[in-house]
């Protein structure tokens, strides 16, 4: 079976001691395409150098969490206009808006998520979207957009099931990780009335490790695991959810 892991941070220092051995260990379970997610301009370079060490599996991004916005947010949205115009990236992400944090940074939130949405679509790339606490807010930042304009993922979607419906009538896809593993999070029951057509997996690593290594580093490697969680709420074999589910990640990030 091939998976895809659609959001991973894996250059973060959490990896520093074994990043090579848990990358290689991910491809042996299969999941041999990880998308990489960007936070800042300094998470850059050491993304940057992951994929020049596995140019075929770690496949960037370039953009600007919501976490990680600064006062100047100009600043950082004319790096990731550079960095798009410079060379190719496989999205824009991580980006979307935070309201579990606080902040006094609002409206740079909603200036680099509106802007980055733009240069995914002048440049035809889909978006990773970080909505923690804000999926309602995200989706109405979207919906600003003409239809059909911009295409990707509500990352680590949390939402309602009417919220997962607008999402899906968008043409963007619930990315599904770790947390459908939680016995209390609700998610399976959520995703036992969605098609597995509007589904792309993803683990979020290191954070959200799925049962049994919730609390623990989460890797790229745990990706069988989600998806086993979800043939077993949805009645499907494990190999039908790869296979749906990678082809949509395909699609998504034309890998076609």
């Amino acid at each position: 079976m091939n998976w895809i892991d659609t959001h991973a941070h894996l250059y973060s220092a959490e990896f520093e001691s074994d990043r090579t051995e848990m990358i290689n260990k991910a491809i042996r379970q299969g999941v041999n395409m990880l998308l990489l997610p960007n936070i800042d301009e300094d998470s850059i370079a050491g993304m940057l150098a992951l994929e020049a060490q596995y140019p075929e599996e770690c496949l960037p991004m370039m953009g600007i969490h919501p976490v990680y916005v600064k006062e100047n947010v100009e600043a950082q949205l004319a790096i990731v206009q550079q960095w798009l115009e410079k060379r190719k990236f496989w999205g824009v992400g991580e980006i979307g808006l935070d309201f579990y944090w606080p902040t006094e940074l609002r409206e740079q939130q909603y200036t680099a998520f509106r802007r980055q949405l733009e240069l995914s679509a002048e440049h035809g790339l889909p978006v990773s979207i970080h909505s923690r606490e804000a999926t309602r807010a995200c989706i109405d930042v979207v919906k600003e957009f003409p239809a059909g304009r911009l295409s990707g993922v509500f990352h680590c979607f949390s939402g309602t099931m009417e919220e997962a419906q607008e999402v899906i009538d968008l043409g963007f896809y619930l990315g599904i990780g770790g947390v459908v593993t939680f016995k209390k999070a609700g998610l399976d029951v959520l995703l036992a009335d969605i098609d597995l057509q509007h589904v792309v997996l993803e683990t979020d690593a290191p954070y959200l490790a799925p049962v049994p290594y919730r609390g623990k580093r989460n890797e790229s490697a745990y990706i069988p695991l989600i998806a086993q969680r979800i043939a077993d709420v949805k009645n499907l074999k494990i190999e039908e959810v790869a296979e749906i589910t990678t082809g949509n990640a395909r699609k998504l990030f034309k890998m076609l």
